[in-house]
């Protein structure tokens, strides 16, 4: 049985664009990549640590616990052993009255992904390799979250680009969600439902890939290495 770990916030959460509902979890992008895997035939059972509002590495005055940092040591110790952690943050980055730019989320990824490699697992347990998927960029923003995001449009431009530098310079795999969809049409920063499914087919195929040469090194590790002497005397 594999074990994902998915860290994100609202667009993972799974919440309606324009109200305050929840899609189920078959219809969220993580129940999605879930499920796809297990047809295929990989025994996966995710995790889901998605909470609304919450930032790469940024305090929220007005909501307590919403920086990415806090806590995310202790979530990976209660799910180990992790098989993955797959990070999905920086939209809530750009909300109204933060300053922020595309290489200011990129350094919060970078502090995530380091909160991650020292969390306090149990001894032998592994250390989870961590996937980044940078969300898609906000549209205009429009009905409730609009006066949220103002702006926001425009802050994030080279989001993809910082994120893929700072993912590559911690030795990680990065996925552009906005290379298979868009943020919603009704509100420019969420997913709709169709949005969750293409996502969570994409990222499953990323997920299985990834799987897949980790289970071949490990095979491979397990081979004895041939002694030079038993080649010889063939």
């Amino acid at each position: 049985m594999k074990q994902i770990l998915v860290y994100a916030d609202s667009l993972s959460w799974g919440i309606v664009p324009g109200t305050r509902q929840r899609l189920t979890f078959d219809a969220r992008w993580p129940g999605v990549m879930e499920n796809t895997l297990r047809v295929r035939g990989v025994a996966t059972r995710v995790f889901e640590d998605c909470l609304n509002g919450r930032t790469t590495a940024w305090d929220d005055p007005f909501r307590p616990g919403r920086n990415g940092i806090m806590g995310i040591e202790q979530v990976i110790e209660m799910h180990s052993p992790l098989d993955l952690v797959i990070v999905m943050l920086g939209t809530n980055d750009f909300q109204t009255g933060r300053a922020h730019a595309a290489r200011h989320s990129a350094e919060g990824i970078g502090a995530l992904i380091d909160s991650v490699r020292r969390a306090p697992v149990e001894p032998g347990m592994p250390i989870p390799p961590v996937l980044i998927v940078v969300p898609p960029a906000i549209a205009m923003p429009d009905g409730p979250v609009m006066p949220k995001f103002v702006g926001g449009q425009d802050r994030c431009v080279g989001l993809a680009a910082a994120y893929g530098d700072i993912a590559r310079a911690h030795g990680c795999l990065v996925f552009d969600a906005g290379t298979v969809t868009t943020t919603s049409r009704r509100d420019g920063v969420h997913l709709d439902a169709d949005q969750h499914i293409a996502l969570g087919e994409a990222i499953a195929d990323i997920v299985q890939a990834m799987l897949d040469r980790e289970e071949s090194e490990s095979i491979a590790a397990e081979i004895p290495a041939t002694r030079s002497s038993d080649v010889s005397s063939r």
